[in-house]
């Protein structure tokens, strides 16, 4: 799916008001030598398959598995003495939770974390092996942003969202920020999107580095909160994806992150499970290389518009690794877990 690009200069400025510039390269500095600066991946059979230059940023490799301890830390790092000693806490279906566990270690603080019943559980027994409480709920019948606001308040703990934080969205732009610093200029750049947290934060980068990138988001085909936002107007509600990649079960975009990224983002494309899987059958034998669902959603979102991308150098954000072995398997072999 695509859309006319919504950006105006006025309105590119008042998206600047959330985060800035400066904000995702303050970040950059803060994680420096903590978040791992993961490589870019090339490969002549995907360039040759697309037509193009495809430039994939491994956030897979990222410390946790995923991009989420980018901006994790980035939040976490900063606070006070009094707030470190308080304790924090999350709500996330795997990836972010799992960043906050590890930075909160790093600091020396403890998290707790609201995790759906039927997460992953391998990503569950990550983040309790980085020393984190996990709380769990039911993410068909209870609102997760709720539980967790009523158990940081009965605990006293400090909230770390997932992607509605100015801190939390700057640390994620710079894995954009790093892409192009290694990679060279793209002309367009391709983002998974689920709270929005990655896209606005990449956007922010991306769009202050190079000010003629095209700026696409991928959601899957049952999780297009963000498109039928974009479609509305104002951020849209949507039932509990059903799909692969729950990393992107999100029902609506953040408040801070739609607006960024309804002025930023150029286009969305949605791909469905089968895509993702046959995606990340190709990253793992072509590439050696295991993402989850939704960290190959980007890909597979160039892979399935071959023509949209053709004779240009692409950026693509692998947004994440974190699945485990026997799902991976499953998944692969054409399995639904």
């Amino acid at each position: 799916m695509s859309r006319p690009s919504p950006r105006s200069a006025p309105e590119a400025s008042v998206a600047g008001a959330v985060i800035t510039f400066a904000d995702v390269r303050a970040a950059a500095d803060r994680i420096a030598g903590v978040a791992h600066r993961t490589p870019v991946l090339t490969s002549r059979t995907l360039d040759e398959s697309v037509g193009a230059t495809v430039l994939l940023k491994a956030e897979n490799l990222q410390r946790a598995g995923a991009f989420k301890f980018r901006g994790a830390y980035n939040r976490i790092s900063t606070l006070s003495a009094d707030e470190l000693a308080r304790g924090v806490c999350t709500w996330s279906s795997g990836n972010h939770a799992q960043a906050v566990a590890l930075s909160a270690a790093l600091v020396g603080t403890h998290a707790t974390v609201l995790m759906p019943e039927d997460a992953p559980a391998a990503k569950r027994s990550a983040t309790e092996g980085y020393g984190a409480t996990v709380v769990t709920y039911d993410r068909y019948r209870e609102d997760r942003e709720v539980k967790a606001r009523e158990l940081a308040d009965a605990r006293r703990l400090v909230p770390v969202p997932a992607f509605d934080d100015p801190m939390v969205m700057a640390g994620q732009g710079t894995a954009a920020l790093e892409l192009i610093e290694d990679a060279g200029p793209v002309d367009t750049l391709v983002v998974p999107v689920s709270g929005g947290g990655l896209m606005a934060g990449c956007a922010t980068a991306a769009r202050a580095l190079l000010p003629g990138v095209e700026l696409i988001g991928v959601e899957p085909v049952a999780g297009n909160d963000t498109v039928r936002s974009i479609a509305a107007g104002k951020r849209v509600r949507i039932p509990v994806p059903h799909t692969i990649a729950d990393g992107q079960q999100v029902e609506i975009p953040g408040a801070l992150t739609f607006e960024v990224n309804r002025r930023l983002v150029d286009d969305f494309l949605l791909v469905e499970d089968d895509e993702l899987i046959a995606t990340m059958t190709l990253l793992f034998e072509r590439l050696k290389t295991v993402v989850e669902p939704s960290g190959a959603s980007a890909l597979a979102a160039v892979l399935g518009n071959p023509a949209r991308f053709a004779g240009r150098r692409v950026g693509v954000i692998l947004s994440g690794g974190n699945v485990g072995i026997e799902r991976f398997a499953s998944l692969t072999a054409g399995g639904r877990p």
